[in-house]
């Protein structure tokens, strides 16, 4: 295994454990399967163990299993506060305590903000005094380092990253998403302020595996370095030096060995100017069906009516590309999941954004498109929820 340290110092192995998806069937956890893969994963060097309090069981079983094990002094925990449940300062002790019990330990040694989606977001948690309720429990040690997780626009997340004095962030990031999201302009960023990155969706959900069109395929295939494609994703991400760790939802005894031994092989400016024009043509094959030739380069941006236009192609690609459920989750989360709805349903057609397109991209006619596909009933229905469900 091969580590890399974070902003104090500390070995992070650069594989790190997603502990999202454990099996199971519905709220039940399989304990002894996941105990099994859990501890191969530690056998063989994995030392950052990430989970969240939505993840249905997952703090009560890793926290089980390290303690049953003797191991929690041994690793690192990455845990998130539900920010979106918090109305006062009393439940940020009630949910973090609740945490605390269900870990079964005394501190959390990476504590993030979950899905933090924007600025007014973290300035309503301030106004309930996040800041001094975080600096106290790193003051009384129950709380190591803080940090964020993060979907959503490159250029929210460098005002969040200019907001606190963070210590590490999540994003979702891969040889796909390289200027979708926070992307790499955001991963430059936070590594410019010192501030070390963790990778989510490393496979895009297993799509860099298991979803990849028979094109893409025959390019690896036929590459003269033999890796398979997922091997092929994780050595993209460690070959950046920003990068601390990369974060795998690994659910079986044979996914452990795979990634560990990739991680065995994780070098830093690896890969040859070969290497990096192979990723480029399995993207062009993986996009063949795009129907919005949208690089996410944010030329476009700021839009006066904040309406998210890279982000509204990204995830309307994704309906042809990935699937309908794909594209209208990621829509959700860069459009409706903060407290300014950043939808294409805000377009005045001023058109703006057109005049500074490279692609030269018809960027109303697109968005009328897209709106079409993203926002119909189901999105609706999930944005009303999510407003009664987010505490503003």
């Amino acid at each position: 295994m091969k580590y890399r340290t974070d902003k104090y110092g500390n070995k992070i192995s650069v594989l790190g454990y997603g502990c999202m998806r454990f099996t199971g069937k519905g709220m039940k956890l399989d304990y002894n399967k996941t105990e099994k893969e859990l501890l191969a994963a530690y056998n063989a060097g994995v030392n950052y163990f990430d989970t969240a309090y939505i993840y249905p069981g997952s703090e009560e079983l890793l926290g089980e299993v390290l303690e049953k094990n003797n191991i929690r002094d041994k690793v690192n925990i990455a845990t998130k506060l539900p920010h979106y449940m918090i109305k006062s300062r009393r439940d940020l002790d009630k949910y973090f305590n609740e945490e605390l019990k269900r870990l079964r330990t005394d501190h959390i040694d990476y504590y993030l903000m979950h899905m933090l989606t924007d600025l007014k977001t973290w300035e309503r948690l301030k106004e309930l005094g996040i800041e001094e309720w975080l600096q106290e429990k790193k003051d009384k040690k129950q709380i190591r380092q803080v940090g964020f997780s993060y979907h959503g626009n490159s250029d929210m997340f460098c005002k969040l990253i200019d907001s606190y004095d963070w210590d590490i962030c999540l994003i979702q990031y891969n040889y796909l998403d390289e200027n979708s999201q926070a992307g790499k302009t955001g991963l430059h960023y936070a590594a410019s302020k010192g501030i070390p990155v963790n990778i989510m969706e490393p496979l895009r959900g297993g799509r860099l595996v298991n979803q990849l069109p028979d094109k893409a395929k025959k390019l690896f295939a036929d590459y003269e370095k033999k890796k398979t494609p997922a091997e092929w994703s994780f050595s993209w991400l460690w070959n950046q030096k920003e990068i601390l760790c990369v974060l795998s939802g690994m659910n079986s005894l044979e996914m452990v060995k795979d990634n560990t031994e990739y991680a065995d092989r994780a070098e830093i400016d690896s890969f040859t100017k070969e290497d990096k024009e192979l990723l480029q043509e399995v993207v062009k094959a993986i996009n063949e069906k795009m129907k919005v030739p949208c690089t996410g380069c944010r030329y476009c941006m700021p839009c006066p009516r904040k309406v998210d236009i890279p982000g509204t192609f990204s995830a309307y690609n994704k309906y042809y590309t990935d699937s309908k459920f794909v594209a209208l989750k990621e829509y959700l989360m860069c459009t409706a999941l903060r407290k300014d709805s950043t939808s294409a349903a805000n377009c005045i057609e001023c058109g703006k954004c057109e005049q500074h397109c490279p692609q030269k991209i018809e960027i109303r006619k697109e968005l009328k498109k897209a709106r079409k596909k993203l926002e119909g009933p189901i999105y609706k229905i999930g944005k009303k929820i999510i407003k009664l469900f987010m505490k503003y």
